[in-house]
């Protein structure tokens, strides 16, 4: 252990030792045990004894990407402030066989006496794994922290490898909700960002009459997808933010005209069937990976037809060939919202959205250019310091005259929203307004009063 004995920034060591006591705790009951160590690649700002944490991986959980990838512990170490250094100790698991299902189900497992006994068992190894200078105050406490989130059980549906994406998975799981209901969701995940949810969608049982009785991984019960109710956090506030055009989208329906989307990254495509089925637009999907776009289709309900239109290529380089007034089958470049849900594929900067191109002009320019003159550019935006925010609001500012945003509320998300000019009045109030109604109605009035114009830096 002595090439552990000192930090080292981004250090990132996984092996397998023979497990002392199989029989001490059900949750580390194989022959082997998977050791993680991960040094922060974050300097300590002074050089006081550096602060050191393990964790146990939960059981049945082992062979999930947040536990048995650096990009994943690093995002468990990055969550947990002041650690230079985070230990996961786990038992060594099969991985699952590509494009095969796991036939073990995850289940929360909660026994706290026993958890204890465990740590106990754990405190001289994670000791030895520890850098001297931890006990240089003769401290040998070494703290556990405990992995928390909201899924009571998953069941991996199926792993499999696209050309841009690299490995994904989908899995069914059965989240924690604060009355006494069940929801049931889908999610789909890329290896290379293992703690970000890419979507999410909620499933509902088939021919069910009574909830207690579904189990999910049973082979007797089929999950459909509601296509009608957005459950990724910040898929409802970028929806919300059409409530600034909806005047102008009832003239355009009034006229004949139906309202026209343009999605930058569609993933599992709930926002795309959202956007069809409850507020009748036409959509123009991209998506980088074919891969994904099977997936889609195959788990989360994504239909192509007359009214979506999905296309396999880079979003940036899509929209581009539009404005230059290249022909992409029978597409009009003449939207009213431009939607962008991508997120950067460099996992050493954390979980950030959108990627760093969208700074650049003439990707703001193609997108004004393929916008009426009432549309808007909407970006789910997550920012890696305020510092990138303000930066990516001035280089907006350059191309789109008016600016809003919508703080999601969740400490991450904002929803960034440019206009290549006012709102358009209404001689008729909201009440009026049949497609302010149908959003009304669609995401339950929600964030559609909290847009705010984001001011001059000059006021």
């Amino acid at each position: 252990m002595s090439i552990l004995e000192t930090l080292q920034p981004s250090r990132f060591l996984s092996f397998a030792i023979p497990n002392p006591d199989p029989t001490l705790n059900p949750s580390l009951a194989s022959p082997l045990i998977r050791i993680a160590v991960l040094d922060s690649p974050i300097q300590p700002s002074s050089p006081l004894i550096p602060s050191v944490a393990a964790m146990i991986v939960p059981k049945h959980r082992e062979s999930d990407w947040i536990f048995t990838t650096e990009s994943g512990h690093l995002q468990l170490l990055l969550s947990s402030p002041n650690i230079q250094r985070l230990i996961l100790i786990g038992q060594e698991q099969q991985p699952i066989i590509n494009g095969s299902s796991s036939s073990s189900i995850y289940r929360r497992w909660i026994d706290p006496d026993s958890l204890n006994d465990l740590e106990i068992s754990l405190k001289p190894l994670v000791i030895a794994l520890s850098p001297k200078i931890y006990f240089r105050n003769v401290n040998l406490e070494v703290p556990f922290l405990c992995y928390e989130d909201n899924i009571v059980c998953s069941l991996v549906l199926e792993k499999c490898i696209g050309n841009f994406v690299g490995e994904m998975l989908v899995e069914d799981v059965e989240i924690e909700v604060s009355d006494q209901s069940r929801e049931f969701r889908r999610r789909l995940r890329f290896k290379r960002m293992p703690n970000l949810v890419q979507t999410e969608i909620r499933i509902v049982p088939n021919k069910v009459s009574c909830l207690d009785s579904v189990d999910i991984g049973s082979n007797s019960i089929e999950f459909s997808p509601d296509l009608g109710l957005l459950v990724h956090v910040y898929l409802v506030p970028m929806v919300a933010s059409l409530a600034l055009i909806g005047s102008c989208i009832e003239k355009h329906v009034e006229s004949g005209l139906r309202p026209k989307a343009l999605c930058l990254g569609v993933g599992g495509g709930a926002l795309v069937g959202f956007l069809k089925t409850q507020l009748d637009f036409e959509v123009v999907g991209v998506e980088v990976d074919e891969e994904v776009l099977r997936v889609a289709r195959k788990y989360f309900g994504l239909e192509d037809g007359d009214l979506v239109q999905v296309h396999v290529g880079d979003g940036m380089e899509f929209m581009d060939r539009l404005a230059h007034g290249d022909v992409v089958g029978n597409i009009v470049p003449q939207f009213d919202v431009i939607m962008v849900d991508l997120d950067s594929d460099d996992p050493r900067n954390g979980v950030s959205a959108p990627p760093i191109e969208f700074f650049r002009r003439d990707v703001l320019l193609a997108a004004r250019s393929v916008l009426r003159e009432s549309g808007i550019f909407v970006i789910n935006v997550i920012p890696r310091s305020r510092s990138y925010y303000e930066k990516l609001i001035h280089e907006f500012r350059e191309v789109f005259p008016e600016l809003y945003e919508i703080n999601v509320g969740n400490v991450e998300n904002f929803v960034l929203i440019a206009a290549k000019a006012l709102p358009c009045s209404s001689s008729s109030s909201d009440s009026e307004n049949k497609f302010l109604t149908k959003l009304r109605l669609a995401i339950s009035g929600a964030y559609m009063d909290s847009i705010n114009r984001i001011g001059d830096a000059s006021n």
